[in-house]
């Protein structure tokens, strides 16, 4: 497997969630590895994303906890927040998980070089500052997305992105986001549970584009209810500092919206500037990122890219599959691709939802006839205290053959929910499978087995059921 003619078997760039595993496994299989990264280990995930992230949706659901907990027959005393507290028990945690990983490769017998890499050629990389070259038979480029800011637009130098929102030195009154994907929506949750005047701003009509119409709505309402405010169809044209420190952000559509901290979660971009991808030939698409062949190949034999940084699904878990097939591929001699076509998703938004499979619009397109079950309820836990929360459920089925194409959730525990969901549904379960389960009660989750009737049948125009008057939606 070795090759003396290389410096190392395989080079990996980036120690993120895909570098890492990637790494890891090649050199379990035997090869020669070194892995760079100039900052820390555990990328955006680990660093600046889903971990401190989770932490602080945890910290902003404690002020309805004890509201509600009053409801159970608790008398709960003063409360406060301490902001700074909370962000130095997250960089402790942070630190424990960075060298985790560090430990976990050394263990592996990776090579670790504290540089950043640049790419040299098709089989090597210069690691700078030292400016040493490195020679490699394969190279990995595992090295993610970062925070997409307009530096055209006047201002922009006074705004934040994720990155910088875990290290704020004290929490704001008040906040604008700029952007409805989930990262937006799940800041604006964090934010607004933590006591902050929270606006989100987002140039189209409504929320988590590409997500299914049911869950976008209900979602909006639920976040409306708890106060976060919506300016749609507008974006910022400057920004600009008042006389009393704040931040004023122009729209085009005419409003002021002012805030202590404006925050712009409108995108991310690969992080292939600087990285030498010309020295290797390698094909890239106008947002930078690398396109891959289904094995992670570039368009230079001798380089591979997982995760983030090829702008497929952009997720931890996705990368690290990506960079344990990429590893067991080239160096297990166990070729296998990661099929990227049904992924379990989850958005720690407030409530948060859990999502797989097809959406309504994409189940119209991919099939003749299909059968909409959805529940609209207040959960036990809520409506008891008289918390106005309510849970959405959706099932998507191909009334042809009854399998279950998507499965939508919004409220509490939908995240844990659709782990298990994606399961089922991976392995090709029907609606009958569904039905056929006993229902656990009490609970929320009973209801994805007790909808028996649909609340919408859509039909083929030449579909038979079009004659009959059972409620039906014609297509189109």
């Amino acid at each position: 497997m070795t090759d003396s003619a290389f410096d190392y078997d395989l080079f990996v760039i980036g120690g993120g969630s895909g570098g890492v595993r990637a790494a890891r496994i090649a050199s379990l299989h035997g090869a020669r590895v070194a892995l760079a990264e100039e900052y820390r280990y555990g990328g955006t995930c680990v660093i600046r994303g889903c971990v401190p992230k989770k932490l602080l949706v945890y910290a902003s659901h404690f002020p309805e906890v004890f509201e509600d907990a009053r409801g159970f027959g608790w008398s709960v005393g003063d409360t406060s927040f301490d902001w700074a507290s909370m962000i130095a028990h997250k960089d402790t945690e942070i630190d424990r998980l960075d060298g985790i990983y560090k430990t976990n490769l050394e263990k592996a017998g990776v090579t670790l070089f504290k540089a950043r890499a640049v790419i040299e050629g098709p089989q090597a990389v210069r690691l700078l500052p030292e400016d040493k070259i490195i020679t490699a038979k394969t190279i990995l480029i595992a090295t993610g997305a970062t925070p997409f800011v307009d530096t055209d637009l006047p201002g922009h130098e006074h705004v934040i992105t994720s990155n910088e929102a875990f290290h704020l030195d004290k929490l704001p009154e008040s906040i604008v986001i700029a952007g409805a994907g989930y990262i937006a929506v799940e800041f604006a949750g964090i934010f607004n549970g933590l006591g902050v005047d929270t606006t989100v701003i987002y140039r189209r009509g409504n929320i988590l584009r590409g997500f299914d119409e049911d869950l976008r709505c209900h979602l909006r309402d639920e976040m409306e209810k708890k106060g976060i405010k919506f300016v749609f169809d507008d974006v910022f044209t400057r920004i600009t500092k008042t006389d009393d420190g704040k931040l004023c952000g122009h729209t085009s559509v005419g409003h002021d919206l002012v805030a202590d901290q404006i925050m712009f979660a409108i995108g991310r971009n690969a992080n292939t500037k600087g990285l030498g991808l010309e020295n290797a030939g390698i094909d890239v698409r106008r947002n930078g990122s690398i396109p891959v062949a289904a094995d992670s190949q570039t368009s230079c034999p001798s380089i591979y890219a997982v995760g983030d940084v090829t702008n497929r699904a952009n997720l931890t878990p996705v990368a690290i599959r990506e960079g344990h097939a990429f590893a067991d591929s080239v160096f297990g001699n166990n070729p296998r691709t990661v099929d990227h076509s049904l992924i379990p998703t989850a958005v720690f938004s407030q409530p948060e939802l859990g999502t797989i499979g097809m959406t309504e619009d994409q189940a119209k397109d991919a099939c003749n006839n299909i059968d909409i079950y959805k529940t609209d309820f207040r959960a036990m836990k809520h409506a008891f205290p008289g918390r106005d929360e309510r849970m959405l459920m959706k099932i998507i089925v191909d009334a042809d053959n009854d399998k279950v194409l998507g499965v939508h959730l919004c409220g509490e525990g939908s995240g844990e929910l659709i782990q298990a969901i994606g399961i089922a549904v991976g392995m090709g379960a029907t609606k009958a499978d569904f039905d056929n389960t006993i229902a656990v009660h009490p609970t929320a989750a009973e209801e994805l087995v007790t909808m028996k009737v649909p609340a919408v049948r859509i039909r083929a125009p030449d579909h038979p059921d079009n004659m009959l008057d059972v409620g039906l939606t014609p297509r189109g």
